[in-house]
């Protein structure tokens, strides 16, 4: 087993291991000591298919169901247990370019802390390079470890004890997109999330930012998005970014 930091922040590279079988305790205890310490993993030249990918995230606990979309069953390329964000429909045919899912999944270019719209967010998540553009695809992650330490004292004390709403509604309102059925408009309901976390094995705190939040409580909404704004500019500053740049096979 290897472990390389890439980014003077955070990321790393983890070798030596084959995601495709079962892992040992020990392994997987190394897996979760790396991603309290660096936060993002790269692991290269992973070759694996749906179940593998599976079988590998419930090492770390059970796997929520992918809510976070505009879809109906019949129009679903993966089960439940498997985020779809592409550009395909169930045909694995392009959407069109009016496709009311791809005016949706627009949002995901937005930065966002992944399923933070639900009331118990993801613990991780997981990304697999089975096919890789020519050109672009890359995916940037921020280090909100490193902005939170970055903050001056009298910001940190500002935000110790706010208060956010999360919900799809909201990032997707970002860009215009805002016709929800009834039914979307109770599956996307806001949900309640600290604004500043704290890691329970490190003890090291991070600001919880997302394009989904659109309120923080007792706060007027325009200046609680000025707020949240600045934070999101401060967080995404080069200095806390890493952008990925795939490779056929990496698992991120």
């Amino acid at each position: 087993m290897q472990i390389t930091p890439i980014h003077p922040v955070f990321v790393a590279r983890f070798e030596g291991v084959d995601l495709r079988h079962a892992l040992t305790a020990a392994e997987v205890a190394d897996i979760d000591a790396a991603m309290n310490q660096h936060a993002i993993l790269v692991f290269p030249a992973q070759f694996i298919d749906d179940d593998q990918q599976k079988a590998f995230a419930r090492n770390f606990g059970k796997l929520e169901l992918a809510t976070g979309n505009i879809q109906t069953s019949d129009q679903r390329r993966l089960d439940m247990e498997m985020a779809d964000i592409s550009n395909l429909d169930q045909d694995n045919k392009l959407f069109a370019r009016d496709d009311r899912r791809r005016m949706f999944n627009l949002g995901n270019n937005l930065w966002h802390s992944d399923s933070s719209f639900k009331a118990t967010p993801a613990k991780y998540s997981g990304l697999s390079a089975r096919a890789i553009p020519k050109a672009g695809g890359d995916t940037q992650f921020a280090d909100m470890r490193a902005a939170y330490d970055d903050l001056p004292d009298d910001d940190r004390a500002l935000i110790a004890d706010m208060v956010t709403h999360h919900s799809l509604i909201y990032s997707r309102g970002l860009l215009g997109f805002g016709e929800f059925s009834e039914q979307e408009k109770l599956n996307f309901a806001p949900v309640r999330q600290r604004l500043v976390r704290r890691n329970a094995v490190t003890g090291r705190k991070s600001i919880f930012l997302s394009s989904h939040i659109g309120e923080i409580e007792d706060m007027p909404r325009p200046e609680a998005m000025s707020l949240i704004r600045d934070l999101v500019e401060h967080a995404t500053q080069a200095k806390y970014v890493y952008t990925h740049r795939w490779t056929l096979g990496d698992l991120v």
